[in-house]
């Protein structure tokens, strides 16, 4: 199959052949915490369900520091390949990595200490559920590093022009949480201890396999070598990634706002319904989260070289495949709403009625939602990191935390 490159003029043909390997690999992602939630919400209970649903939005607070640096670096780095500037994409490539690594460690460190008393300020209470938290969330921080890694490289396999490694790894990530919670969880009854080491160990393959292929002798256009400091670079990319650091920090703290509304209102109901949700909303999101992060080294590397011919073109035709994938989602949503809500939580009659209403009222969002990531991804991707910042800001926190509060 003929190779695409960067600099090739994309048809609809040629972008969805390119996007497609990070769509999946997004989706694959996103499916950690969906068996995790499966596996403990069937085989532990209600409570530890709920319990994992009040901890990792906090745990993925902590892991955004990797889209900053992927999503940002890659902007930087793709532009720097646009200008011709290999060596000097190379070294801010090897830099980012390096800072992340060592970052990892220490936010992994700092999230422990604190990790009891953040619980207990989410809502958990003393007992089976607070106890539940900070065991799930100290194995899952373990593995920190290597998550920052992933979410990176996420960006950076496609920069390289080498999206179907990640799609490769992410799969074979994926499909070793889902085989270990089969046997942890199910087979062994270890409950959540098994849910977090089968996410803990998935993490360590996502993220330190390309590690260890861009630190070789590779065919790709990066590899990681000596470097130094660059402040500018790191300042840059910091700016231009901000967007989807606060996207992702503003949705965790949403989804901690609206667990501690849920469990003043509704108890364990209410979160483990709103918990369904965010799987699923995680899944579809992640579909157009993918077809931006496949996207934006093409809007990155033609922004670098100056083809601006080439940028409107990816942004209409950008335009027209998220419009068609909205209603495509809508009707899914709407379709899936019992089988899903019953796979989830088919034990529980009252549960389960909670759950399909919320799907019914939630699947309207993917109209919006598909075009709201990608204008701010577009932005980001042309090094334009307070516009994109602007945008993110106010669909993740303002306007839904303006929400929330009338609704109360």
């Amino acid at each position: 199959m003929e190779k695409i490159q960067l600099s090739d003029h994309f048809g609809y043909s040629r972008l969805l052949r390119f996007t497609l390997p990070s769509i999946i690999m997004m989706i694959f992602t996103s499916i950690y915490g969906v068996v995790d939630g499966f596996f403990v919400s069937n085989f532990a209970g209600k409570t530890p369900f709920t319990a994992i649903n009040l901890i990792m939005p906090f745990l993925m607070i902590l892991g955004t520091v990797g889209f900053m640096f992927g999503t940002g670096g890659s902007a930087l780095v793709s532009a720097k390949l646009g200008e011709g500037k290999s060596k000097e994409a190379k070294e801010i490539f090897s830099m980012l990595i390096y800072i992340s690594l060592g970052l990892g460690v220490v936010i992994a460190l700092i999230g422990m200490a604190v990790l009891r008393p953040v619980a207990i300020l989410l809502g958990a209470e003393k007992g089976a559920m607070l106890n539940d938290c900070v065991l799930y969330g100290r194995i899952v921080l373990a593995a920190l590093p290597a998550l920052l890694l992933q979410f990176e490289f996420h960006s950076f396999c496609v920069t390289a022009e080498k999206p179907k490694l990640g799609l490769t790894v992410t799969v074979a990530s994926g499909v070793t949480n889902m085989v270990l919670d089969l046997l942890l969880v199910g087979v062994l009854k270890l409950g959540l201890t098994g849910a977090a080491l089968a996410t803990a160990i998935s993490q360590l393959i996502g993220g330190f396999v390309p590690l260890i292929y861009f630190s070789r002798k590779n065919t790709s256009l990066l590899k990681l070598g000596r470097t130094h400091f660059m402040g500018r670079a790191l300042f840059k990319t910091c700016m231009n990634g901000v967007s989807e650091l606060m996207s992702n920090i503003s949705m965790s703290i949403v989804s901690m706002l609206y667990n501690k509304q849920l469990i003043k209102y509704a108890g364990e109901n209410g979160v483990a319904a709103y918990g369904v949700l965010m799987y699923v909303n995680f899944i579809f999101a992640s579909a157009f989260i993918g077809y931006t992060v496949g996207s934006a080294p093409i809007v990155g590397y033609n922004y670098g070289a100056g083809n601006h011919s080439e940028l409107k073109n990816m942004l209409k035709k950008s335009s027209v495949m998220i419009g068609i994938s909205a209603l495509f989602m809508l009707a899914a949503a709407e379709l899936l709403a019992y089988p899903l809500s019953h796979v989830f939580v088919g034990y529980d009659e009252e549960l389960t009625k909670l759950t399909i209403r919320g799907f019914r009222i939630m699947s309207f969002s993917y109209l919006f939602q598909g075009f709201a990531i990608y204008g701010s991804s577009f932005f980001t991707a042309l090094n334009d990191g307070v516009t994109s910042a602007i945008m993110s800001f106010l669909r993740t926190v303002i306007f839904q935390v303006a929400a929330l509060l009338l609704a109360s």
